[in-house]
């Protein structure tokens, strides 16, 4: 009878092989599984060694953004966005934001260890203040993260941070700061902040306008450019006088 079992259950000439066990899919998968990190910093590295030279035409951000109004049904929303070389803008963008958001940005290498020690230290003591978040690090959010609050986005955060400072020289990274900035719900870029809010081009910008752009960031859905109140006014103000401490227009120097 055993004999008799097995010469049935063995396979015919000609007939097609048993499927592969179920152990080696397993396998396989555990193999894909291991490669897609190292897939994702190469794919990562090669997308941020392209954007040293080629200007993205839109951000991460821009493109959720556009899809959170599209899902909601607003289907005439638009984003506002035109690209402009750093050199096509007034002085004035690039020195605001540095003063408003981060001062040491022509000496760090992508972190502010001594912000991000003082905001630990206030918020430890229950002064709810600012991160100690750079431009290099807002840079990378932009453009190639998600908004929300995990230690896998800030992990992601980190990687991208350093890359494009590794990559990328700091006029590189503030001309993309200042053309994926949201100044404005789905106003990104000091072009389109100045054309959507002063009716003129970003190299006419004076410095008090560039500071009252700077002042709503990094809240542009709270606070807004063209109707500014009593915060945004001082702060602005306290970002023109910051603008002067650092020297002003002669602060691009530093970062040429």
């Amino acid at each position: 009878m055993q004999g008799l079992t097995d010469r049935v259950s063995a396979p015919r000439a000609g007939e097609p092989a048993a499927p592969a066990p179920r152990p080696r899919r397993l396998r396989r998968w555990l193999r894909w599984l291991i490669a897609l990190p190292f897939l994702f910093l190469l794919a990562s590295v090669l997308q941020v060694a392209t954007l040293r030279f080629v200007d993205p035409p839109f951000s991460a951000f821009m493109m959720i953004r556009q899809l959170e109004a599209w899902g909601s049904g607003d289907f005439g929303f638009r984003i506002a966005h035109d690209w402009r070389d750093l050199e096509e803008m007034s002085s004035n963008v690039p020195v605001a934001l540095v003063a408003s958001e981060d001062q040491n940005f022509a000496e760090h290498f992508g972190f502010d260890l001594k912000a991000i020690e003082k905001a630990r230290k206030n918020n430890a003591r229950g002064r709810k203040v600012r991160g100690g978040s750079t431009i290099s690090q807002q840079t990378a959010k932009n453009l190639f993260l998600w908004s929300g609050r995990s230690w896998i986005r800030k992990g992601v955060e980190a990687w991208y941070t350093l890359l494009i400072e590794s990559m990328w020289s700091k006029h590189r990274i503030i001309e993309m700061y200042a053309n994926f900035a949201e100044f404005g719900d789905g106003v990104y870029g000091a072009q389109a902040a100045a054309r959507t809010y002063y009716r003129k081009d970003a190299r006419q910008l004076g410095a008090a306008e560039a500071a009252r752009m700077a002042a709503v960031l990094p809240n542009p859905k709270r606070y807004s450019i063209s109707r500014p109140g009593p915060y945004v006014q001082r702060r602005a103000g306290a970002i023109q006088r910051q603008m002067r401490s650092i020297g002003g227009n002669g602060y691009l120097k530093q970062i040429e």
